[in-house]
């Protein structure tokens, strides 16, 4: 697949090197030179000039193109360079933004007209994840497939879960409500086979259905907690679209240390609690009720910072805590401590994508971002490969794994015996590399 990546920031750099591990052909565009020096041991191409210059698209060669992503932080340079690369035949493109509004369905007709195919919101998709972790204090990530028919949970377990010292070949034989499809052990994460035992600190990603989360959390050991009031460090437009998709569920209280942007948030959230301060002042916490508050949300421009004030809210006794850790080099070193869950738009953002990619056919799918892996909702076509035979026949590689499927309205795990159809809603997970082994499974 030939993509091309306009805007080598954050989001265009992490992607294009996730997508050149892929084996993808990629050529990743940016007017600074030296943001693109960076990328000369990576197996993709780089193209110097403005991203909505009509000479460096044709340079980049955006004519007939399979995908077309403009990521540059301006949300207008996104639009215009999707709109022309699509004048030039780029089959699909995907912009950027930071307007909640130009997401709506009734808009999506207008951005077509334009050349836009999708639009993707980084600090939106980071807002549903910390909304999903608020509404389910007792999982990392809360996947969903097919209306909740299938859900795919990540936990971590501590010594008190049943599951801990379990082999999985056992637990198969004991308990056919779940499936643990991958583990993530001492900063990697690892797709397990019928040997491989669960181990205290582990974060597990368990498929079942929604008739058996009980049964999850007593083998998880877990007790879920009722969020009423959040107390939010960092105003920035992550918390913004936070308090708004929450609809006044919760009670916030948002603790900004810039004074000009206390007053915008005061306007953009008359409802919610603003005070001016530095959410690393342990003394402003307690004289705003942290030890009152039942979730802690830090979202600073500073993954350090955002680490640090979980752990003082833990300390604080905050039941469930969420940091935005943005480095990546962090993301393992922070699920290893004791903070709760873990967000990272980019990597939301490249799962969103890779999604795109996958199937284009699932236009409301949700992603699941995972640091070193991948997790995919695939509808199985007829005459896929994977259709084929029983699971335990197509030889599927250690990387990868099928976690669950829906079909004819119901989810079901996957079994050695299964036989995968066409129409399937299918869960994937795989680790960095191996999507286009996926690919090859489901043409």
């Amino acid at each position: 697949m030939k993509i091309v990546i306009a805007g080598a920031g954050e989001v265009g750099s992490h992607l294009a090197k996730l997508l050149s591990e892929e084996g993808q052909d990629i050529i990743l565009v940016d007017e600074d030179e030296g943001k693109l020096d960076d990328f000369e041991m990576y197996n993709l191409l780089t193209c110097t000039g403005r991203p909505t210059s009509f000479s460096t698209l044709r340079e980049a060669g955006t004519k007939g193109c399979d995908l077309f992503i403009a990521v540059t932080p301006f949300e207008s340079r996104n639009l215009m360079a999707c709109a022309i690369a699509k004048k030039f035949g780029a089959h699909n493109t995907v912009a950027r933004i930071d307007n909640y509004e130009y997401m709506k369905e009734d808009n999506r007709p207008f951005f077509s007209g334009l050349g836009v195919d999708d639009v993707i919101y980084p600090e939106y998709l980071a807002a549903q994840e910390i909304l999903t972790s608020l509404q389910r204090t007792w999982v990392r990530s809360w996947f969903e497939l097919v209306d909740g028919h299938l859900v795919i949970v990540g936990v971590k377990l501590r010594g008190n879960a049943r599951l801990v010292g379990m082999q999985l070949k056992d637990l198969a034989m004991q308990s056919g409500y779940m499936h643990i499809s991958a583990i993530k052990r001492n900063h990697e994460t690892i797709i397990p086979g019928g040997g491989d035992r669960v181990c205290e600190g582990d974060i597990v990603y368990i498929a079942t259905t929604k008739d058996y989360i009980p049964n999850v959390l007593e083998m998880t050991g877990k007790t879920p907690v009722e969020v009423k009031r959040v107390m939010i460090m960092g105003g920035s437009r992550i918390a913004v679209q936070l308090v708004r998709a929450a609809a006044g569920k919760y009670k916030f209280k948002i603790i900004e240390s810039d004074r000009g942007r206390c007053h915008e948030l005061a306007e953009l959230l008359p409802d919610c609690n603003i005070v001016h301060g530095d959410g690393r002042d342990v003394e402003l916490l307690q004289e705003e009720g942290i030890s009152d508050c039942e979730a802690f949300v830090a979202l600073t421009g500073s993954s350090e910072t955002n680490i640090l004030g979980c752990l003082a809210a833990k300390e604080y006794g905050v039941k469930k805590t969420v940091a935005e850790v943005e480095n990546i080099q962090f993301i393992s070193e922070a699920e290893g401590l004791n903070i709760g869950s873990v967000v990272n738009k980019k990597l939301l953002a490249s799962s969103r994508i890779f999604q795109l990619m996958l199937d284009r056919d699932s236009s409301n799918s949700k992603c699941l971002a995972l640091a070193d892996a991948e997790v995919a909702e695939l509808v199985v076509k007829e005459g896929s490969r994977i259709t084929r035979d029983a699971v335990m026949n197509l030889n599927l590689s250690r990387d990868m794994t099928i976690a669950g499927l829906v079909r004819d309205g119901k989810g079901l795990l996957v079994k050695g015996d299964t036989r995968i159809q066409p129409g399937d809603h299918v869960v994937i997970f795989c680790l960095q590399g191996a999507l286009h082994k996926m690919e090859k499974l489901f043409k």
